[in-house]
């Protein structure tokens, strides 16, 4: 096929061979499938803020950490420079999240290497060396359904034992190979000490997992992952080879309302007492 203008520095560089065929286009990028001497990768190539129609980009890197104090200034102010360089942070957030992830053992796609925008990684595949179909595209048996979410959950723990949330977990970004469930797409990847999202977000993704490998194994359905690991989590008892149950007791204290009201008076009442007091300084004054 045509080498697509966004590739061709790749191409003239020998980073890239030749483009073989345009493999998916989404609201984030469009994926190619390319030849690299004698590998066959995949080229991700994000697309430009203005053509992205993905909304929540603030919400999602609330918490990512930007270490050069100039920088993190500037996309504060929101400065031309400032969002030149969110927009570059927010590019690269999914490589870095590939590099960590698979150091942690997470099941991903390897990178590669990001050049202008396009990200080199690895092309999964199915038994038969085809491009690999995701999680929705495949018709489960009970037992299959039951071991896939047993190996997305265990690499959910992973995930956020490395510190790093999907928060656009699905079965749509889900592939599945000859051995099982490859996690992908990960731009919006969330912090989760510094992200106030966090638990939403992970209950969110781990939801997501629960309501489709609950119809083919329907006994998914009762089980509350997210609440158990969270709660693990926030105790700093989560560990990679954490081995969940699926339960979690739920709070049933009842709150007593008219005591809630009583504290909330009384803070009130010395919220008052505090600036008249203040006044009263100001007028000796």
């Amino acid at each position: 096929m045509k080498t697509p203008k966004r590739l061709q520095p790749l191409v003239d560089d020998g980073l890239i061979d030749e483009v073989l065929m345009q493999l998916m286009s989404g609201k984030e990028a469009q994926v190619y499938v390319v030849r690299c001497g004698g590998d066959t990768r995949c080229a991700k190539v994000f697309k430009e803020a203005k053509q992205r129609s993905f909304k929540q980009a603030v919400q999602y890197q609330e918490g990512r950490k930007e270490r050069n104090s100039r920088r993190a200034r500037a996309m504060a102010k929101k400065t031309r420079y400032g969002q030149k360089e969110q927009e570059q942070a927010w590019l690269t957030a999914e490589v870095d999240a590939l590099y960590r992830l698979a150091a942690a053992d997470v099941r991903v796609p390897k990178p590669y290497g990001f050049v202008d925008g396009v990200l080199l990684m690895e092309m999964i595949t199915d038994a038969e060396g085809d491009v690999a179909p995701r999680l929705d595209d495949v018709t489960l048996t009970e037992e299959q359904a039951l071991r896939y979410h047993a190996k997305v959950i265990q690499d959910v723990v992973k995930m956020l034992c490395a510190g790093l949330i999907h928060g656009d977990l699905s079965e749509f970004n889900v592939l599945v190979d000859a051995d099982g469930p490859v996690i992908i797409d990960l731009p919006q990847a969330v912090d989760a000490a510094g992200n106030n999202s966090a638990a939403a977000m992970l209950e969110r993704d781990v939801d997501n997992m629960r309501a489709y490998f609950g119809r083919f194994a329907p006994a998914l359905l009762d089980t509350h992952y997210a609440k158990e690991m969270w709660a693990l989590y926030e105790a700093g008892e989560l560990h990679p080879d954490s081995k969940l149950t699926g339960h979690f007791e739920f709070d049933s204290h009842i709150a007593n309302v008219d005591e809630l009201m009583e504290v909330i008076d009384d803070a009130k009442e010395e919220e008052a007492e505090r600036q008249a007091r203040m006044r009263d300084d100001d007028d000796e004054d």
